[in-house]
C-alpha cells in the first residue's frame, strides 16, 4: 500500500516559520552545507567575531574560510539551540528572536565535548509570503577547544 499523498498544510504563524529557520540554520552548518546557508541567508546580514558579512556568495564564502570540514564533508559538530524567545508583529511581517547556543563537536580522536556557547540575536521578515532572515548576530562568550573546527584557531 503507497503512503498517502501530502496534503498542504496552512502556512505555518510566523513564531513555527522563525523557530524552523533558526532550526534549519543549525541542520546546514553541521551538514558542513556553505551554499545552503549562503542561500539561507541571502538577505540578511550575518554578524560573528569578524566583518559583518552580507549576501550568498559572501556569507558561503564566510563559513568555508572559516570552518574545518572533514572528510565526511561535516565539520562534525552539532549546534544545539534552545532558550528561543521570539517575538513576532503578523501585521508588519517581522520578527525578533533571542536564543542560545552550545556548539559540540566529537572526532575520532577527540571525545565528544562543548566547544563554544553563546548567544543568537536575529531579526526576520516576511516577503511574499516567506519568513526569511534579515539579520544575524553570534556573540559565543564561552570558547573551548575550537582548534578543530575553526581554519584561523588550528592556524595559532
Amino acid at each position: 500500500m503507497s503512503a498517502p499523498a501530502h496534503v498542504p498544510a496552512d502556512p505555518p504563524s510566523g513564531h513555527r516559520a522563525v523557530a524552523n529557520l533558526i532550526a534549519r540554520y543549525a541542520e546546514l552548518v553541521d551538514d558542513g552545507d556553505f551554499a545552503g546557508l549562503g542561500a539561507l541567508l541571502a538577505d540578511a546580514t550575518f554578524t560573528g567575531s569578524g566583518t559583518p558579512v552580507r549576501g550568498r556568495e559572501a556569507i558561503e564564502k564566510m563559513f568555508r574560510d572559516t570552518l574545518i570540514v572533514y572528510p565526511d564533508g561535516t565539520p562534525r559538530t552539532q549546534h544545539v539551540t534552545t532558550n528561543l524567545a521570539i517575538e513576532v508583529d503578523e501585521q508588519a511581517g517581522t520578527a525578533a528572536s533571542r536564543s542560545y547556543v552550545t556548539v559540540f563537536q566529537a572526532l575520532p580522536d577527540l571525545p565528544l565535548q562543548p566547544i563554544a556557547g553563546g548567544r543568537y540575536h536575529d531579526r526576520f521578515e516576511r516577503r511574499d509570503g516567506h519568513w526569511r532572515f534579515a539579520e544575524r548576530r553570534v556573540r559565543i562568550n564561552l570558547v573551548g577547544d575550537v582548534s578543530r573546527h575553526l581554519r584561523q584557531a588550528a592556524a595559532q
